[in-house]
């Protein structure tokens, strides 16, 4: 991480997975991963620990499960015994303990699993739990990319996780935005347990980031580039003390932590959550 600064994980979704890129972030001192079983095929734990054996311990390692592989596509599961037996086989397939292991989006299976849904996620959490208490991992998580089905389900008797991460950035609509919050508060975490993800809402290229300006939401915008705006005001939608961004150029992530530096105008901010929320009600903007 970068000592008080914001902090950064290197999200490997949609990564190839490539040596250069895990010795580029080395260099650039981000010395956080997050993979997931599912990612790259199913692979990406295998290899990881094929082509980085000797780089994985220079670095914190999180990791996802809940997503397994079906006869025609990936299923998602919140079975305990299935549960417990991804964070095994993610200690085989790695060669070591992931430092963080998250419960991969659990509110896919929990909207098919009403009315028994609290039970389910609090089993799902207690397997985690269990698992880090058996030391198969250091902690573990909850990472939901649509969490709005979650905070009704929260109890003082579920397992409280070290780290939620949610979608966080300018795309994100209001709903997940409230959800978010709603989570956090609901277990007590303080903003440096909560992480961002998918920052750009997929790429940087996408039409909308032509469109828009994100520098309106940085006090000394006039500096960065729209893609490092945006990065920056991430961190502030929701409210999250570590952003894990993809990329597969070292160069790129290089373009973004320099945005870290910059100050978020928190007034801007809070006008646009207003306004995603006006319209989220139908009024007018």
């Amino acid at each position: 991480m970068r000592g008080t600064d914001p902090g950064v994980v290197l999200g490997l979704h949609r990564s190839r997975h490539e040596r250069r890129l895990l010795t580029g972030a080395l260099d650039l001192d981000v010395t956080a991963i997050d993979t997931s079983a599912n990612y790259l095929g199913f692979r990406s734990h295998e290899v990881l620990a094929h082509m980085a054996a000797d780089l994985l311990p220079k670095f914190t390692l999180s990791t996802k499960v809940g997503y397994f592989p079906g006869p025609d596509r990936a299923e998602h599961s919140l079975d305990p015994v299935r549960l417990y037996e991804a964070v095994e086989k993610a200690c085989r397939d790695l060669g070591r303990e992931p430092d963080l292991v998250f419960l991969h989006n659990p509110e896919h299976s929990l909207r098919e699993a009403a009315p028994h849904r609290r039970d389910l996620l609090a089993q799902a959490c207690t397997v985690l739990d269990g698992a880090a208490a058996k030391g198969l991992c250091g902690a573990w998580g909850i990472a939901s990319w649509d969490p709005s089905p979650l905070p009704g389900l929260i109890d003082a008797t579920m397992p409280v996780p070290a780290v939620l991460m949610v979608r966080a950035g300018l795309l994100v609509g209001i709903g997940t935005l409230d959800a978010a919050d709603a989570l956090t508060a609901a277990w007590g975490l303080s903003d440096d347990r909560v992480w961002g993800m998918s920052p750009f809402g997929g790429s940087t290229s996408a039409p909308v980031w032509s469109r828009i300006d994100p520098r309106v939401f940085l006090r000394d915008g006039g500096g960065f580039s729209r893609a490092q705006a945006a990065f920056r005001a991430a961190y502030r939608l929701p409210q999250v003390g570590t952003v894990a961004v993809g990329t597969d150029e070292p160069a790129h992530l290089g373009e973004l932590l320099v945005a870290l530096a910059s100050g978020v105008d928190e007034r801007a901010i809070h006008q646009y959550r207003s306004l995603l929320r006006a319209r989220s009600n139908g009024q007018p903007v």
